[in-house]
C-alpha cells in the first residue's frame, strides 16, 4: 500500500512542474480522514509559479478533497479506484472540476 506522507513529501513535489502549474493554476487542498491521530490536510498549490505541497490548510482552496486515508492510499496504488470512490460517496470534492485535475497529478 502507498504512503500518503511519501506521495506528498516526495512524489507530488517531483511532479510539479511550469507546465502543470500553468494549467492548473489553482490549489487543491486534501483531507485525509480516520488517521488515529485525527485528520491529516495537504496542500497543493499551483495557484503561482511554481507551485508547492505544504502540510496544512492554505485560506482559501480552489478545490477541498476529502478521503479516508486508507481509501486514499488504495487509489495510490490503483489510481482506476478515484471514480469508484468518488460515486460511492467516499471521496468527496468541493470542486469536481478541478478535481479532475488530478489525473494531470496521478498519471
Amino acid at each position: 500500500m502507498a504512503d500518503s506522507a511519501e506521495f506528498f513529501e516526495k512524489y507530488l513535489p517531483a511532479k510539479i512542474n511550469p507546465e502543470l502549474q500553468a494549467s492548473v493554476k489553482n490549489s487543491i487542498q486534501f483531507d485525509l480522514t480516520g488517521d488515529p491521530e485525527g485528520t491529516i490536510t495537504w496542500t497543493l498549490d499551483l495557484s503561482t509559479a511554481p507551485g508547492s505541497v505544504v502540510k496544512g490548510a492554505i485560506a482559501s482552496p480552489g478545490c477541498v478533497i476529502t478521503v479516508a486515508k486508507s481509501d486514499w492510499e488504495k487509489m495510490l496504488d490503483n489510481p482506476s479506484l478515484a471514480m469508484q470512490l468518488f460515486m460511492m460517496g467516499k471521496l468527496k470534492a468541493s470542486n469536481v472540476a478541478l478535481a479532475l485535475q488530478l489525473q494531470k497529478i496521478l498519471a
